[in-house]
């Protein structure tokens, strides 16, 4: 909890500085419609690489296969989809990495390291069906 409180305070007031700058800069008209598109194409390819992953999972569980991968897929692929749904240039530039296939992939491999460590402190508790 204690990690989270400073991002949510600073990110977006960090946004309204740099929504003022680009509206000064640009114009207001033109930074409104930037972010509206932004955020449209965005969630247009999240939920395209979303409803892909999806069938993904479905059937590596189809086939037997634990889907661990492709859970971290949707969990970034998720994330994304809720930073380009914010108002913002660098929330969209976060979710727009995000949906980066190189770039989700260095992320996964330190969401799984972080993950693995709760796990195995006993943090995160893990059931079995």
């Amino acid at each position: 909890m204690r990690y989270i409180l400073l991002p949510l305070i600073l990110i977006p007031a960090i946004e309204i500085v740099v929504l003022l700058l680009a509206g000064k800069a640009l114009g207001v008209a033109v930074t409104f419609l930037l972010i509206i598109l932004t955020g449209v194409f965005g969630v247009y390819i999240a939920k395209r690489q979303g409803i892909e992953v999806m069938k993904k999972v479905q059937m590596e569980t189809r086939r037997g296969e634990m889907p661990g991968d492709s859970m971290l897929d949707g969990v970034c692929i998720f994330i994304a989809g809720i930073f380009l749904v914010l108002p913002g240039f660098i929330s969209d530039f976060i979710g727009i990495l995000l949906l980066i296939p190189f770039i989700r992939n260095k992320l996964k491999i330190i969401l799984y390291h972080f993950l693995r460590r709760r796990i195995n402190h006993g943090n995160i508790k893990v059931i079995k069906w």
